[in-house]
């Protein structure tokens, strides 16, 4: 009886992670993964909290236990960085992350003895790498994705550089930060436990404002200064990494300094680019074919295979080769034109400019919208039968097409939706 009700408990943890947009698809690897992060009573717990910021009194009020049990249950999953406590208005809340970007990028961050790594390392390639339904499920739905590329600054032309705003600048998301928190990259680290990892740089993960706050607060990150930020930001254009962050314009929580073999988001723009799973930079890579010749060298630093060398056709010269550039699929990320050493490469800015929201809340809102889940944040403490009641009535609405059109369109994603968050500060 006992076993059964721990399995129920997890079942009911999967069920509440796939009540946020950024959910985990259910399978016997989640729960051998959430088996090894998560205790049988974390999982009860857990299972019941809001996905809105919460307050300890909250989370006593829906577990029904007093104050000083509920607050050192709270501060015991903080400090697994299962749960994330920040400082709001003064008061101290907690917020359980969703699994990506959050706690399962923060089990791999540092070495640790309370879990076993090894093992985890192995599930998380299994569930993630293997399975794939995690990624389809994350970046595959919708037209809003958790994360965007920074094009690399140092290939910016002088016209270009007139035209990016600071909020595509990842050395302003580093200068802007309250705390920067640095650790060890999760992608890596789960590829070294199956004998797969690069020799990219490990130490150069990058955390900011109150997730890196709370990252270093618990030992999972260490603080940073701007100008190691920095410094490691140079290390990861020199080692032609990606910069992948949070695709918000306010209060980016993270940048990743991806490689091609390891990191997910490259592996998911180069399974799954028609999907567009990852929102690229406002440039796409253009050839001056004149210039071009036929090294390959932009090739091999593509990180998604945008780029591929076919023939020049050059009567005189039948073996030349020239590059070919998928612009449907280019990141428009810069690395190769850091690798050209014959200038036959140039950024242009797109037709149409990415369009990124204004904060977290806004991106989750618009990610809801468009997923139909919408009713899960509306009606957030499903501990309430009217509130479980609700949310199945809008979820049945928001699955009928004309409505979830009218709810996903332009307009209300980005002006209303926007002024509406920022009228309201949530």
């Amino acid at each position: 009886m006992a076993h059964r009700t721990g399995e129920q408990h997890y079942s009911k943890l999967v069920d509440r992670l796939n009540r946020h947009p950024q959910g985990a698809p259910s399978s016997k690897t989640l729960y051998k993964i959430l088996r090894i992060l998560f205790s049988n009573d974390e999982a009860e717990l857990v299972s019941t909290l809001p996905i809105k910021p919460f307050t300890v009194e909250k989370a006593a009020q829906i577990w029904k236990k007093d104050l000083t049990k509920s607050r050192m249950a709270l501060e015991k999953m903080a400090g697994k960085a299962l749960l994330v406590d920040i400082e709001q208005n003064g008061e101290k809340q907690y917020v359980l992350p969703p699994p990506m970007a959050g706690f399962i990028e923060f089990s791999m961050m540092r070495i640790r003895e309370d879990i076993d790594q090894p093992l985890l390392g192995e599930l998380f390639h299994q569930y993630i790498n293997v399975e794939e339904d995690f990624i389809k499920n994350l970046m595959g739905q919708g037209e809003t994705q958790l994360g965007r590329v920074f094009v690399q600054e140092g290939v910016l032309s002088n016209e270009n550089a007139l035209h990016i705003l600071d909020y595509e600048r990842a050395s302003e998301i580093i200068k802007t930060a309250s705390h920067i928190a640095i650790s060890m990259c999760y992608c890596r680290h789960k590829m070294l436990h199956v004998g797969k990892a690069c020799d990219a740089p490990m130490d150069i993960c990058m955390t900011f404002n109150v997730t890196g706050s709370a990252l270093i607060r618990h030992g999972h990150a260490r603080q940073a200064d701007v100008s190691e930020g920095l410094d490691l930001l140079k290390a990861a254009w020199e080692h032609n990494l990606v910069q992948f962050g949070e695709n918000n314009r306010q209060g980016v929580n993270f940048i990743c300094n991806c490689c091609s073999c390891c990191c997910e988001a490259m592996i998911a723009a180069r399974k799954f680019g028609v999907m567009q799973p990852v929102h690229t930079s406002n440039f796409v890579i253009q050839s001056k074919t004149n210039e071009c010749k036929g090294c390959g060298k932009c090739v091999d630093s593509c990180p998604i295979e945008a780029l591929t060398l076919v023939s020049a056709n050059n009567k005189e010269k039948p073996k030349q080769n020239k590059v070919l550039i998928d612009q449907q699929l280019c990141l428009g990320c810069g690395v190769c034109i850091r690798n050209c050493k014959n200038n036959a490469l140039i950024l242009e800015k797109r037709k149409e400019r990415i369009l990124t929201p204004l904060d977290t809340t806004h991106r989750t809102i618009v990610m809801a919208i468009e997923r139909g889940m919408l009713q899960n944040l509306i009606f957030d403490n499903r501990v309430l039968w009217s509130h479980r009641m609700m949310a199945a009535l809008l979820g049945t609405i928001l699955r009928l097409p004309p409505v979830k059109q009218v709810l996903a369109n332009k307009q209300v994603k980005s002006r209303y939706l926007e002024a509406l968050i920022r009228k309201l500060d949530i």
